[in-house]
């Protein structure tokens, strides 16, 4: 899987999952994706107790220097949730007490057009992403052993989407390049979700960028007491590079893929932290082996992460058509939920 149930915390309540990010070149500027609530997208967003932060760093130090802040109204089985997004520069973006400036408002299921040509859209959509059961779970044992990856008896014309005919919520947000920097700005991008505490505090309850990178590492490991959902990207390196580096040394070492495992895994250390996805504005985003540019609903995210990572390729078996539905060629580009629901 992706980022689908990777906190305790997001499985406590699955709407502050997020499963997935995505950036890309949208029809009219950057389209910036957040996936919540795999597996069924049942019960829509959280309240206003919470807050979905779509993060942005323009400079390259890994903080963010604009935040685009979504909030939900309680959710009802009778009709559409309302929403209201607002922007956060500079301090303000580190600053969840801050209140930013209220850029629009809408409701769940209907594009929105803001202000400077702003386009947002939430709601329920087919999750685009896929993956097979029985290669994540060897890749994850290989990793977690450093061994190598054991798919015997694996016959990828069995291959199975373990999310197909699944459904999310999503945020759909795209921004004219020109308020990004402007076509050829190099930005970071990650999405946070934040619950509210009786304290009257924040608590971070889940951080996505690379997808798999949690999954195949484990960075949330209470008996280790490691949560990056808790940290901030700029701590990544730091915090999690020495275990990242030693996982990735030992199984590919046991995979005899490359020739020097440990220069192997100090490259892909650098390569995976900080946990951004980076993208140049306008462009073509790609998230391949050699080269990594935001994030299409397309790329095959898992077979790029496994070969990374081993230095050996993984193949499962399957291609974007094991999805749910076929993304859309236009905004929200998402595909409609499983049925029309």
């Amino acid at each position: 899987m992706s980022h689908h149930h990777d906190s305790l915390l997001a499985r406590q309540d699955p709407r502050l999952d997020i499963s997935d990010t995505y950036l890309f070149r949208g029809t009219s500027g950057t389209a910036f994706v957040v996936n919540i609530n795999p597996l069924s997208g049942d019960g829509g967003f959280h309240d206003d107790e919470s807050l979905y932060e779509i993060k942005v760093d323009t400079d390259g130090d890994a903080v963010e220097d604009i935040t685009f802040r979504f909030t939900f109204s309680a959710y009802t089985a009778y009709g559409p949730q309302r929403w209201e997004l607002r922007r956060l520069d500079g301090a303000d973006a580190r600053d969840r007490f801050a209140e930013g400036t209220l850029l629009a408002s809408g409701i769940t299921g209907e594009v929105t057009e803001g202000p400077q040509g702003l386009r947002i859209w939430a709601g329920r959509a087919g999750d685009p992403f896929w993956i097979e059961g029985t290669v994540v779970t060897a890749v994850k044992t290989a990793i977690a052993q450093g061994t190598a990856p054991d798919l015997t008896g694996f016959d990828p014309a069995g291959a199975v989407n373990l999310f197909a005919d699944t459904d999310v919520q999503s945020i759909v947000l795209e921004v004219p390049d020109e308020l990004l920097g402007g076509a050829g700005s190099r930005i970071g991008f990650w999405a946070m979700s934040v619950l509210a505490t009786d304290a009257g505090g924040w608590r971070p309850i889940n951080r996505c960028a690379t997808p798999l990178l949690n999954t195949l590492f484990d960075l949330e490991d209470p008996e280790r007491h490691i949560d990056s959902n808790a940290t901030e990207p700029a701590e990544d390196r730091a915090r999690y590079g020495p275990e990242l580096v030693r996982a990735t040394a030992r199984a590919a070492a046991a995979s005899e893929s490359v020739p020097d495992p440990q220069a192997h895994a100090e490259r892909v250390r650098d390569l995976l932290l900080p946990d951004l996805l980076r993208y140049e504005v306008g462009s073509e985003a790609r998230f391949a082996l050699h080269e990594r540019n935001g994030r299409g609903l397309t790329d095959c995210a898992p077979e790029v992460m496994f070969e990374l990572v081993l230095g050996v390729p993984v193949k499962m078996g399957l291609d974007a058509s094991a999805a749910t539905g076929v993304p859309r060629g236009d905004f929200p580009y998402l595909s409609p939920p499983r049925a029309g629901r």
